[in-house]
């Protein structure tokens, strides 16, 4: 099973032809994508910090050597994996190759399943870095992520206050796209821990083979795993925040050694003589509700309960639908921003499926939405075109009333029912309805 992405390339370097050649081959016999390449010069002009990527390089080369290569797109990028090959006269030199950061070395002549394997571990890794990136860069997309006044909303915002400084394990349960990564984030960037790191794991994305190594470390100089004293995510997560996304998929042998860690605040990395102890705070979350997980057999009992100590449910739009306005607006004016277009107005299409929607993907296929509406201007998507420009109030109030008109039509202007769909105390509903001039009592039978 392969655990990399399909725009994933291993780059080879070697200045030997027939080696390139016949070590490009194993690699593409074994399902990896692989570009060869004669020399250090021919590869830099491809390396960017967003490079999916790994690169396989030979040592002793005219020219830019491969530890000048290892060194240079480290400049770019220090979380690159670079595979060092090496003839027997220079291991000396390639373990110390490792500790500057080198991701593992092969010695001539090495069998072809030691290079798939480390090619496969490498681009894993690279795999788990960039998926950490992109937790990192979507709490960091909006500054103040929980949009929205109904009342869970209200209720939600208060508890993150005062959880944020309250320095105990915090479990967020909620669907795809209501937000428990950017929850996380505000979380860490409220406490006390803040000046320290958050170390985000996406769990789903964390191969088993890998598992141990990722998370608890490894103190050994092991080429068989091409882990040389990893620092691990627990213990990189020393006096800040570990936050374990979608935990239920999580390996159950890994569950066991995580109870330990939160059990006792200490790993013990493999190879280790002893226990280390970490400070920390774990905060973890689950798409499913991880008490049926356990009930299934699915996630350990004793873990669920180390990890509810405050349990976080994060409601989806279509149980807060009084929120869908403001927070398709705020989309809406971010998109119009980035894009460059100003002063629209969406038209009846685009409003009846803000209202009729039940938004499975939430505040994250609502964004979409947002922005799908702002670039197609002014195709059949739904926007009326450019026209006098519209504040921010303005339009939410115009999809405020057009909610709770449309609303108080599918219950024949029954209040509690409206409440109810709506996720609106009845104050709270009036407070709009007067404001908007809307009267129930035209949408009785």
């Amino acid at each position: 099973m392969s655990f990399f992405t399909a725009e994933q390339t291993i780059f080879f370097v070697d200045d030997d032809a027939s080696l390139r050649t016949a070590n490009a081959q194993t690699l593409d016999l074994a399902g990896l994508p692989v570009e060869a390449f004669p020399d250090a010069a021919a590869v830099l002009p491809r390396i960017a910090a967003d490079f999916p990527g790994i690169v396989v390089t030979d040592i002793r080369m005219p020219g830019m050597d491969g530890l000048e290569l290892r060194a240079a797109i480290h400049a770019v990028d220090p979380d690159i994996p670079v595979i060092l090959i090496t003839g027997h006269a220079d291991v000396a030199m390639a373990v110390r190759a490792l500790h500057d950061g080198a991701f593992d070395f092969l010695t001539k002549p090495f069998a072809s399943d030691h290079l798939v394997g480390a090619a496969r571990r490498a681009l894993a890794h690279r795999a788990l870095i960039l998926d950490n990136r992109r937790l990192t860069a979507a709490a960091a997309a909006i500054d103040s992520p929980l949009i929205g006044e109904s009342a869970a909303m209200d209720r939600l915002r208060e508890t993150i206050a005062q959880l944020a400084q309250a320095d105990i394990d915090v479990l967020i349960e909620g669907e795809t796209g209501t937000g428990k990564e950017l929850v996380a984030h505000m979380l860490h960037r409220r406490s006390r821990r803040s000046p320290a790191s958050l170390i985000a794991v996406n769990c789903a994305a964390l191969p088993h083979e890998l598992a141990e190594a990722e998370l608890f470390g490894s103190d050994l100089i092991d080429r068989a795993t091409g882990k040389l004293g990893q620092a691990g995510r627990i213990r990189s997560a020393h006096r800040g925040t570990l936050f374990l996304d979608e935990i239920d998929t999580m390996h159950a042998a890994v569950q066991a050694k995580l109870l330990r860690v939160i059990e006792e605040r200490e790993v013990q990395p493999i190879g280790a003589a002893a226990p280390e102890p970490v400070d920390l705070r774990i905060v973890a979350a689950s798409k499913i509700d991880l008490m049926e997980a356990v009930r299934a057999g699915a996630f350990r009992e004793d873990l669920y309960y180390r990890l509810n100590v405050v349990k976080l449910r994060l409601p989806p739009l279509r149980e807060r639908r009084s929120d869908i306005p403001q927070t398709f607006a705020f989309f809406l004016d971010e998109a119009a921003a980035k894009i460059g277009v100003e002063g629209f107005r969406i038209d009846d299409g685009v409003r009846r499926h803000l209202v009729e929607h039940d938004w499975p993907g939430n505040v994250r296929e609502l964004r979409n939405f947002a922005y799908s509406v702002v670039m197609n201007l002014p195709s059949d998507v739904g926007l009326a075109g450019v026209a006098t420009e519209l504040t921010l109030a303005e339009r939410v109030q115009r999809f405020e009333a057009t909610i709770i008109r449309d609303t108080l039509a599918q219950t024949r202007g029954n209040i509690a029912d409206t409440m109810r769909h709506l996720g609106l105390p009845r104050k709270t509903l009036y407070d709009k309805m007067q404001r908007l001039g809307i009267d129930p009592k035209g949408f009785r039978a």
